[in-house]
């Protein structure tokens, strides 16, 4: 089961919820208890262990920076 970020329309808390697919309407805000409630667009990183490179010869391994300058890719 996948773990989704929602947003309470009322209070404003922003919380996780594991559910089932599918099952992501009608939550309830665990602050105020309002059904109210928007699933949020999750951010995520992938680490690879090598890097490639780009059309343009760059390194690039990194979907934050694109380049291997941050610490995802240190």
């Amino acid at each position: 089961m996948p773990i989704y970020e929602f947003k309470c329309s009322v209070c404003g808390k922003e919380f996780e919820k594991l559910c089932p697919v599918g099952k992501d309407r009608g939550v309830r805000c665990p602050e105020c208890g309002a059904s109210k409630t928007e699933r949020l667009f999750s951010v995520f990183g992938v680490r690879s262990s090598g890097r490639t490179t780009g059309t343009s010869g760059s390194k690039s391994s990194c979907s934050t920076c694109g380049d291997g300058s941050c610490s995802i890719c240190d």
